[in-house]
């Protein structure tokens, strides 16, 4: 169809938005409400433009192209519609950006600059509402929220939790969960989604800043940091790098500046809990196990099934997540090796996700000391870096400490959705056959699709496996699962779409083209390290023959196994 926008004439598509239009065309539409891949709202008005022939103007996102359309982005009554819209959302908002978590990175703010807001034109009454702070993983603050609704569709149309809706009406309108009720209470997964497409500071990680300062400056603690694969190719776009930039050894002379006494690698409990988890699988193959096994390292996941499909839980391998079983080798296998009293020890985990926070909480993952002490998300490390005084753009390259550091291709990859699947088959064909794979890149498990299947035949045994990322992609294989039917031996589930490379906390804004990048960098990590399965791993092999004895061995199941919770009863 032909169409005109500022006078212009183009192409477009049946069906076409005039926003999806105008992007083609290099022209730049302002959104708030508007989630790529989500159904239209056109809530917040911020992307009106002026139609010919239309008696009002009309939000772009939302709105249909049709032939000999004539279209104005930029007219002065649009930009006057505009800036009068972001000033009455100013008008309802806390005048407190100096020292909200979002200043100087809040799309409020910015479209206020853009539009040249120099002024507060309106006053009147504001909605007044508590802080809901109960979650152990995300701060709600209603006061500071601006209705966009992203976060409602996020939790309904990508996550399929709907933990989260629009309350009233009108002026009223509030967003709330059930009954008024915190997160906290309700079958939220706490996997941060909305906290990383929310375009102000209403939602946010719950900071455990403070606690790992107190903890780093009390002299009767050995503070111990560990880093997250994802965290590595996502923590220097806050530092004004290009995504998908690795900065693993910037990282560590970061940590070490801050005060942390040893930095490891989580990168190596990923290489043990392959191990583990590939011998389990062979276990349930060879054993009559229950199958498909269920991969358990993503703490999203884990909430979800015990929420809504309590009776798979059977299914869910019992392998700890890689930095709760760093934990608890950092309180066992490092503290006896230091000669440290475990008490006085603390483990600081680096990341990029929300629910490890609550994780890290659970009573199941910890007998006398919890694995885990407290967690950092990326933006956390971030601003610690910063408070610190630190020039992180300027740092030298430094190695993490032995004997917890060490790690091969096969760990990294964790980061990336499939990347556990992967792992796992390249352990799996070398303690079935005695040889690496031919092609060790077993491309049928990546990429950003939120479900990919495949075959593999490993002498003799034919496995069917799923890789699936993003909560609503995973109701249909449970579903075959409970019902009997599933023909599947292994599914790695994912509670973020992309994996942790799109974890509640990595940097803001959540992005499509930041995460292919973060996760193009992930493989390119594995394919320049010199090991890549986790079975070549000389520090977890050493660890084996010193300590645990063998991969699912009692003291392994003591300390890298754990179990999970019927919550459909709450």
């Amino acid at each position: 169809m032909r169409i005109t926008i500022n006078d212009k004439e183009c192409w477009a598509n049946p069906g076409e938005t005039i926003l999806t239009l105008a992007e083609r065309e290099g022209i730049k539409i302002p959104t708030l409400c508007y989630l790529k891949g989500l159904s239209p709202t056109g809530s917040c008005r911020i992307c009106v433009v002026e139609v010919e022939g239309q008696r009002n103007l009309v939000p772009s996102c939302a709105f249909p192209v049709y032939e000999g359309m004539k279209i104005k982005t930029n007219s002065p009554k649009v930009r006057r519609a505009r800036k009068t819209i972001i000033e009455l959302l100013i008008a309802n908002h806390p005048q407190d950006c100096l020292f909200c978590v979002r200043n100087g990175n809040c799309e409020l703010q910015s479209l206020a600059a853009e539009y040249g807001v120099q002024s507060l034109r309106y006053q009147g009454e504001r909605r007044v509402r508590k802080q809901d702070v109960a979650s152990p993983s995300i701060l709600r603050d209603p006061e500071k929220c601006i209705l966009c609704g992203r976060c409602v569709r996020i939790c309904h149309e990508v996550q399929n939790v709907g933990a989260i809706d629009i309350v009233e009406r009108g002026f009223k309108s509030y967003i709330t969960p059930a009954f008024n009720n915190s997160l906290n209470t309700i079958p939220c997964v706490f996997c941060g989604q909305c906290v990383v497409n929310c375009p102000v500071g209403a939602l946010s990680e719950k900071s455990h800043e403070k606690i790992v300062w107190n903890a780093i400056n009390d002299p009767k603690k050995h503070v111990v940091v560990q880093v997250a694969p994802a965290v590595r190719v996502a923590l220097g776009e806050e530092f004004g790098m290009e995504p998908g930039t690795v900065v693993t050894g910037k990282i560590v002379s970061a940590l070490r500046r801050i005060g942390f006494d040893t930095v490891f690698d989580t990168n190596f409990s990923a290489d043990l809990t392959i191990m583990e988890e590939a011998t389990e699988l062979l276990g349930r193959l060879n054993n009559g196990g229950v199958l498909p096994m269920l991969t358990s390292c993503s703490p999203g996941w884990i909430k979800y099934i015990e929420h809504f499909y309590p009776d798979c839980l059977k299914n869910l391998s019992t392998c700890k997540s890689p930095h709760e079983m760093q934990g608890a080798l950092i309180k066992s296998y490092y503290a006896e090796k230091k000669k440290i009293n475990p008490a006085d020890i603390f483990v600081v985990s680096i990341m990029p996700c929300t629910a490890k926070k609550y994780e890290a909480q659970r009573p199941e993952l910890g007998e006398d000391y919890q694995d885990v002490d407290a967690v950092l998300t990326t933006r956390e490390l971030a601003r610690m870096i910063k408070n610190a005084g630190i020039d992180f753009n300027k740092l030298n390259d430094d190695y993490f400490d032995d004997p917890l550091g060490e790690s091969t291709g096969a760990a990294v990859i964790f980061g990336s959705a499939g990347g556990v699947m992967e792992a796992a088959l390249r352990t799996a064909h070398y303690t079935l056959t005695g040889r690496e794979m031919d092609n060790i890149d077993f491309r049928p498990v990546r990429g950003l699709e939120g479900v990919k299947e495949a075959e593999i035949n490993i002498n003799g045994t034919c496995l069917r496996i799923a890789a699936v990322n993003g909560l609503k992609n995973i109701d249909h294989f449970l579903d075959q699962i409970k019902d009997g039917n599933s023909s599947y031996h292994f599914i790695e589930v994912m509670a973020c779409p992309g994996g942790c490379i799109n974890g509640g906390g990595q940097p803001l804004p959540s992005d499509p083209e930041k995460t292919e990048k973060r996760m193009q960098a992930i493989y390119k990590i594995d394919r320049e390290l010199p090991k890549r399965g986790s079975h070549q791993n000389e520090s977890v092999q050493r660890l084996y023959k010193e300590f645990l004895g063998e991969p699912n061995s009692h003291k392994a199941h003591e300390l890298l196994h754990t179990h999970y919770l019927r919550r459909d009863i709450e």
